[in-house]
């Protein structure tokens, strides 16, 4: 066993990098330079949300340093927003590295999950959530956005 990190290339067909280009639609939160936030549209709970930066890299591993310093005080705006907008008890923020640590898309990405106390996560590969229900949870994000700026 390696401690060294993959020499796998970064894929630029990934969906994030996709949607980053515009050519797959995504319910976008919320947008800067460096990073977009969108919501996941197999979510393990309502409002479970995706902060990806634009950079490309396959993960926190090959990942700029200068992006990584950006990347969670801009994660810690996002969660806030999930956690007023869904009126959370917690969040649950995760953020996986290569096959075996569990990620499926390789594009660095962080997950924000509302918990609310006694009700279980959904799998992640549970199915596509509706349109109409990303879009409106989407809305609801960025109005609490607004509201903590």
């Amino acid at each position: 066993m390696s401690a060294e990190p993959t020499a796998e290339i970064y894929d630029e067909d990934n969906i994030f990098a996709k949607i980053l280009r515009g050519e797959i639609p995504s319910h976008k939160i919320y947008e800067n330079d460096d990073f977009i936030a969108i919501m996941d549209v197999m979510p393990q709970a309502p409002g479970h949300t995706l902060v990806v930066p634009k950079a490309p890299s396959r993960n926190l591993l090959d990942a700029d340093p200068v992006v990584l310093q950006r990347l969670m005080p801009f994660t810690q705006r996002i969660a806030k927003a999930v956690l007023k907008a869904f009126d959370a008890d917690g969040l649950r923020i995760m953020q996986f590295n290569e096959a075996a640590g569990g990620q499926t898309v390789f594009h660095l990405h962080v997950h924000i999950i509302p918990r609310h106390e006694g009700v279980a996560l959904k799998r992640h590969e549970g199915g596509f959530a509706a349109a109409e229900v990303l879009a409106e949870h989407a809305t609801m994000i960025r109005k609490a956005l607004k509201e903590i700026a």
